[in-house]
């Protein structure tokens, strides 16, 4: 299989996933501003997710543009990262209804370890394909971005039943730590 047809399927389940999170936001009933109050929780999530799956999105752009052959485990490594994507809709949703409330808060954050984990996990599927000479190899070294995302999510887990906001805190310094495409791989791809 090329990485034309592995990019293309990954795209559309990206798609629908936020497709899937968009339709959760329900229209207000009422003509005031008053009326969106509510909602704040739920579009505060639907945002943080949303960036969160863009974030992914560009990443594996990437990440399969330094790709040259996929096989069996490449396969199933990215549907592995595309199963815990698909569940940020839920988690965002719960989180978001529920006004980021500890279980949920930290549900959320266990979705996010596992897509960054399954990310991983592809990211060494690929590495093992093309060797550790490849440039994809070059390029992710010690990962220490990755490993510090690990960490700062284990602790929003935990710390949301400390206090969510903290969570909260932990899980938007993470998406800004991402928010640039990896500029190792942006290098490698430039050489």
């Amino acid at each position: 299989m090329s990485r034309n047809r592995l990019e293309a399927f990954s795209d559309g389940v990206l798609a629908i996933i936020i497709t899937i999170m968009v339709l959760e936001l329900k229209v207000p009933h009422g003509t005031d501003l008053r009326a969106l109050a509510p909602l704040v929780p739920v579009v505060l999530a639907y945002v943080m997710s949303f960036v969160y799956v863009g974030i992914y999105w560009n990443n594996h752009h990437h990440l399969l543009f330094m790709t040259e052959r996929v096989n069996g485990k490449i396969l199933w490594a990215n549907l592995h990262l595309l199963f815990w994507l698909s569940l940020v809709p839920f988690a965002s949703g719960w989180m978001g209804e529920n006004h980021f409330a500890a279980v949920p808060t930290s549900l959320y954050g266990v979705v996010l370890l596992g897509a960054a984990i399954a990310y991983v996990v592809l990211q060494r599927a690929i590495i093992t394909s093309q060797g550790d000479d490849s440039k994809l190899a070059a390029a992710v070294g010690h990962d220490l971005k990755g490993k510090l995302s690990a960490v700062l999510y284990i602790a929003a887990i935990v710390l949301a039943f400390v206090d969510e906001r903290i969570s909260q805190a932990l899980y938007v310094i993470v998406a800004l730590m991402w928010l640039i495409p990896d500029r190792r791989i942006e290098s490698a791809i430039a050489r």
